[in-house]
């Protein structure tokens, strides 16, 4: 996956926003003020963190080695995914949608309702 199909992939998430927080070389996408994923977007190799569930951030590391504990960022919630094609397309985007899902989920009802999000059932 290549920086402009990260970024339009993030960007493409109901509410998501990309701003700068910690300088120009760091792309930061929140939704409702809160952060789902940073990238690096010009540095090569290219990387971004993601917020996981903890059990799955585990499985995750376990099978593929481009995936490690969140740089600069709580280990038990976020990975860092090393963008070097070792880890499929599909399940990066699948890891980017999974965290704007764990942080909306944790927005105010209202918050949610504003994105017309849904929770699924049984989670």
């Amino acid at each position: 996956m290549k920086a402009a199909e990260l970024k339009k992939v993030c960007l493409e998430l109901t509410g998501a926003r990309e701003e700068f927080p910690f300088g120009e070389e760091n792309s930061v996408f929140k939704v409702a003020g809160k952060m789902f994923a940073l990238s690096p977007l010009r540095q090569r190799p290219l990387r971004v963190s993601l917020k996981c569930d903890p059990d799955v951030a585990v499985q995750l590391r376990g099978q593929y080695p481009a995936v490690t504990a969140g740089y600069h960022l709580n280990k038990r919630h976020w990975n860092t995914v090393l963008l070097d094609g070792s880890v499929p397309d599909g399940l990066v985007r699948e890891m980017v949608e999974d965290s704007y899902d764990l942080v909306v989920a944790g927005l105010p009802r209202r918050e949610q309702e504003k994105l017309h999000w849904v929770a699924l059932a049984g989670e």
